[in-house]
C-alpha cells in the first residue's frame, strides 16, 4: 500500500513531464489497478514490454524527485502546518499563549525559508 501511496504521490507531481504513453499506461497499472495483461492487451504490446515501462516510470519519477524534492518539501510543510494547527487548539492545560505564538512564529520561519 505504501508503494503505490507513494507512486501516487510522484505522479502528482511529476506525471505531467511524462510522455502521453507513459501516463496512460503508469495510470491504468497504478490508479485504475489493471493487470500488466489487461493493459498489453489494450495497448497492443507485450505483457514484458508493460513491465518494462511502468519500472521505466517508477525510476523517471524518483530522478525527477531526487533533483528537485518537490514532494519532500510538501511532506515537510504539510508537517509544520500539522504542528501550527494543533497550536492554534485552545486546551485547558493552560499552555502559555506566547509559548504558543513564539512555535507557531518559528515554524511559519521555517516554512517561508523553505519556499
Amino acid at each position: 500500500m505504501e508503494k503505490i501511496f507513494e507512486q501516487g504521490l510522484l505522479y502528482d507531481f511529476y506525471g505531467e513531464l511524462l510522455t502521453e504513453h507513459q501516463r496512460s499506461i503508469y495510470e491504468d497499472a497504478v490508479f485504475n489497478d489493471m493487470s500488466l495483461g489487461e493493459i498489453a492487451e489494450e495497448n497492443g504490446i507485450s505483457r514484458q514490454g508493460v513491465h518494462d515501462l511502468i519500472k521505466r516510470c517508477d525510476k523517471i519519477l524518483h530522478e525527477y524527485e531526487s533533483k528537485l524534492h518537490l514532494v519532500e518539501r510538501f511532506s515537510n510543510a504539510k508537517e509544520k502546518i500539522g504542528k501550527i494547527e494543533k497550536l492554534t487548539v485552545i486546551t485547558e492545560s493552560g499552555t502559555d499563549i506566547t509559548e504558543r505564538l513564539e512555535g507557531i512564529r518559528q515554524l511559519s520561519e521555517e516554512l517561508l525559508a523553505e519556499l
